[in-house]
């Protein structure tokens, strides 16, 4: 019995407890609060009350995306020696639009933000107020300094070309940003509402942010294509994002992407791949995966605690992240042509280019057959990342796939290839 009373009076203290926290947390007009306009408030404040989530996203690529090089020196990856940099770009020889002893390169004290770690890293500073991209990279895997818009690089602001996805809060009008990296904000929209409400406007305050896990396929997929694509913003002249994009509405509204149909040789194959980086939104678009609410978060997170396992973070290393969902697969021996399972070397080959070429795997989640370079020389095959330092001849290697795929196997069927959507 006195156990029970005991209990009683400490589920009434826990109780009046709770109410006292309530009825001490200030008033707040929740109809004062949302008649402003909605505001960028920074991760910082998300940090408040998400600390778990702040610390996985700060263990992410997304958070060191762009760093502040004057607070944090260390973000600076490798020295910068003007004599250096200037030996490596000699070696460039005739592919310099400017000659090497002409080119820009900045001096450390310069350098006001740096761009990416991971594969390579760039370099902004000031010219008169704006903020532009140095025409020197530096490239992390090769340990090498190559050139990038070394002849007309400050006639390229780079807020307006590139910083709404290098930075959160991007305002082109008062040429600013509210914080250096991909923020909590670039994926749940502005905070300003949902960080002023008390708790006890739960529903209220559920209401006021973005919360992409609710959102339909679709839709939460456009916020990571507002970035991880390339083309052209239909609402700024100029402009390399969407400008104006807010999570929860529809991309095609804010931005035009490229393709080699409309043009663009230089970043997209003829068979609409991608050549460059920052466009897997594009290739993703017209694999399965799509048709089938496969999306980037199926496999890339963006909230994990701890150190990320992989480079991409992804939950699994290589062919294991796909044979975590492709099972029947995993256990078919007759679906691949080898002696082993390699999904990510046929289905992902590395064909575009982030730092160097080949260093970004495509993303249409399809086998590109050596038919494929037979038909355009310029487009490249998954057979080939292998074979090719074998001097192995085209027609040859197309015609060995076809005769494996032929022969019977113990298990399983006879492999039929998928065939992406050309012209999507």
């Amino acid at each position: 019995m006195k156990e029970k009373s005991f209990a009683t009076i400490l589920m009434l203290v826990i109780f009046s407890l709770g109410f006292w926290a309530c009825s001490n947390e200030p008033v707040i007009d929740i109809a004062a609060v949302t008649s402003k306009p909605k505001d960028f408030v920074g991760s910082n404040t998300c940090k408040t009350c998400h600390l778990e989530h702040f610390d996985s996203w700060k263990m992410t690529l997304h958070s060191r995306m762009l760093q502040d090089a004057k607070a944090n020196e260390e973000s600076i990856i490798v020295s910068i020696d003007e004599t250096a940099i200037r030996a490596d770009l000699v070696k460039l020889g005739d592919t310099l639009k400017v000659p090497a002893d002409k080119i820009y390169v900045p001096k450390k004290e310069e350098i006001l933000y740096t761009i990416g770690s991971q594969w390579k890293q760039r370099y902004l500073v000031d010219k008169e107020g704006m903020l532009y991209i140095a025409p020197v990279q530096y490239n992390a895997d090769t340990h090498r300094w190559v050139n990038y818009h070394e002849n007309d690089w400050d006639k390229r602001p780079w807020l307006l070309k590139c910083g709404g996805c290098h930075a959160t809060g991007a305002n082109l009008e008062k040429n600013t940003f509210r914080e250096p990296g991909v923020g909590c904000e670039a994926c749940h929209g502005k905070g300003s509402w949902h960080a002023a409400l008390p708790k006890t406007a739960v529903f209220e305050k559920r209401n006021t942010i973005v919360n992409p896990a609710k959102l339909t396929m679709g839709v939460a997929a456009q916020i990571c294509g507002s970035c991880h694509n390339r083309g052209q913003s239909t609402m700024k002249k100029g402009g390399g994002w969407p400008v104006g994009f807010e999570p929860g509405k529809a991309l095609a509204s804010y931005y035009q992407s490229t393709s080699f149909e409309a043009g663009d040789k230089k970043h997209v194959y003829s068979n609409e791949f991608a050549k460059g980086h920052h466009q897997q939104y594009i290739d993703w678009q017209q694999s399965i995966h799509a048709d089938e609410g496969v999306t980037c978060t199926s496999c890339h997170y963006v909230h994990q605690l701890g150190m990320p396992p992989t480079r991409s973070q992804t939950d699994f290393a290589g062919s294991k992240q796909c044979l975590s969902c492709h099972e029947i697969v995993n256990n078919n021996l007759a679906h691949s042509i080898h002696s082993f399972a390699n999904c990510v070397g046929c289905h992902m080959p590395k064909i575009a280019k982030s730092a160097e070429s080949g260093d970004i795997r495509s993303h249409v989640f399809v086998t590109l057959l050596p038919e494929e370079t037979i038909t355009d020389p310029a487009v490249p095959n998954s057979c080939q990342a292998c074979h090719k330092h074998k001097n192995q001849d085209i027609q040859e290697l197309q015609k060995n796939w076809e005769m494996l795929t032929k022969i019977p196997k113990p298990v399983g069927q006879v492999i039929e290839p998928i065939k992406y959507k050309k012209g999507n």
